[in-house]
């Protein structure tokens, strides 16, 4: 039991004591055998009395210590803290513990994680959640700006987590009424993430990007991304049964993403880069319900992924019993939901498990990874001087669509979008320039038509 929640429950018991709330009497104590059992009266059921108690306690101290505790608990809606008192450290871990954990995915969970423990519980942890104000937290914008020479995304990042916890503070758990996060004012960056999220690659960039990975993994990364707008998780999510050569579809239903297993979540920071660290790469559900898709693929990237296919399947037969298959072990995540490992294995070694028989892989068969990808990014931004990171695939696979008059309900769909603001809200830049060049269509025709008369 932390020390600070059985401080925070006996000040919440005294409080209400000192109020005439109840009485310590409430909580009564007895021997059973060998063991002390605590029990205090609950609310009535049905008009019913009702008590709540637990034995088992080694001495009387113990049980009153527990007791007290359960009672503050009950009186508090059966929260582990007293929500005037509690510090923002400790309201962090509440949090994480009842959404976080709850309705995030695993990699969200872990930045999340990291962000609360290198960032927010050492520099306003010690404030009660209460006490947080604007100037604190703006102090701690500007601190990080000015001497931690964070990137604007890695600050977006934290700021958000941050946002997060305290919008949950004020609803639903009702814990301060207005959230002081609401006043942050970002420093002004030259650059930020989301301006190279929303690079458009011209074709004359994504020719030398591709001419100089010919030939390996990261050109058909690329092909993929720039032809079908996918994110890179579900590139790499890819098997070769959601290519159908004969329809000429594409269909995404997984994300291969990279996570600890064995582990729960708060332990994983803990055990980086130590031997006993255990991570492996995953298939996943997609972003959103929404994000399951299937869309047509044109001739061109058809043809390159039979190429790939093809010689795949040529250097399964040099390589022989020394090629690298992948199997999917299936396990559980922390929500119950069904996830798969992906376990690469040698030709030779026989396997039950089902098979994965995944698109993206290296010439011995093992797998190709984001991961592996970013070798390739780093080369593409530094060696061949082009702003990129694999988002702007997709951010250019849209614009091109969207400026040459493709119906933006078409490019939702293709692009996996939940909704379709988020399509035009994103896309504004796109759909402005189709708006003029629908007035200059309009007057065009109208001024022919004059000019006949």
């Amino acid at each position: 039991m932390h020390p600070i929640t059985i401080i925070l429950a006996f000040y919440h018991l005294w409080n209400n004591i000192k109020k005439g709330g109840y009485k310590m009497a409430e909580v009564n104590v007895r021997k059973r055998g060998n063991k002390w059992e605590y029990r205090f009266e609950a609310a009535k059921v049905d008009g019913k009395r009702k008590q709540i108690s637990k034995s088992g306690f080694n001495t009387k101290k113990e049980a009153l210590e527990a007791g007290a505790k359960a009672l503050a608990e009950y009186n508090n809606a059966g929260l582990h803290f007293e929500p005037s008192e509690i510090s923002f450290a400790d309201y962090l871990d509440y949090w994480f513990d009842n959404y976080v954990k709850v309705n995030l995915k695993y990699n969200t969970q872990l930045a999340y994680l990291n962000i609360i423990e290198n960032h927010l519980k050492p520099e306003l942890g010690m404030y009660k959640l209460k006490s947080l104000t604007p100037t604190i937290i703006q102090e701690f914008v500007n601190k990080k700006f000015i001497y931690g020479g964070y990137k604007k995304s890695h600050l977006v990042n934290i700021t958000a987590t941050l946002s997060g916890a305290l919008k949950y503070a004020v609803m639903p758990a009702k814990l301060i009424k207005d959230s002081p996060a609401n006043y942050i004012v970002y420093p002004k960056y030259e650059h930020s993430k989301g301006e190279t999220n929303r690079t458009i690659i011209s074709i004359d960039d994504f020719k030398t990007m591709t001419e100089r990975f010919k030939g390996t993994p990261y050109y058909y990364a690329l092909m993929i991304g720039f032809y079908t707008g996918l994110r890179i998780g579900e590139v790499y999510g890819l098997t070769w049964d959601n290519i159908d050569f004969k329809n000429k579809t594409l269909t995404v239903e997984k994300i291969a993403y990279k996570r600890n297993y064995g582990v729960d979540v708060r332990k994983v920071l803990k055990m980086k880069g130590k031997k006993e660290e255990k991570s492996a790469w995953y298939f996943g559900t997609p972003k959103t319900k929404s994000s399951i898709r299937t869309i047509k693929i044109g001739d061109t990237l058809l043809n390159e992924l039979k190429q790939y296919r093809k010689w795949q399947m040529e250097q399964e037969l040099a390589y022989g019993e020394y090629y690298i298959n992948h199997y999917l072990k299936e396990e559980k995540d922390e929500k119950n939901n069904t996830i798969y490992r992906i376990i690469p294995v040698e030709k030779s070694i026989p396997c039950t498990l089902p098979i994965a028989n995944l698109v993206m892989r290296k010439e011995n068969g093992e797998f190709s990874s984001p991961d592996s990808f970013k070798y390739a990014a780093r080369v593409i931004h530094h060696d061949l001087n082009i702003k990129f990171n694999f988002h702007s695939l997709r951010h250019t696979h849209a614009t091109m669509l969207i400026e040459n008059g493709a119906n933006i309900k078409d490019v939702q769909a293709r692009l996996g979008h939940s909704d379709i603001q988020t399509t035009m809200n994103t896309y504004t830049h796109a759909t402005e320039k189709m708006a003029e060049q629908s007035v200059e269509i309009f007057e065009k025709a109208v001024n022919e038509n004059l000019s006949t008369k």
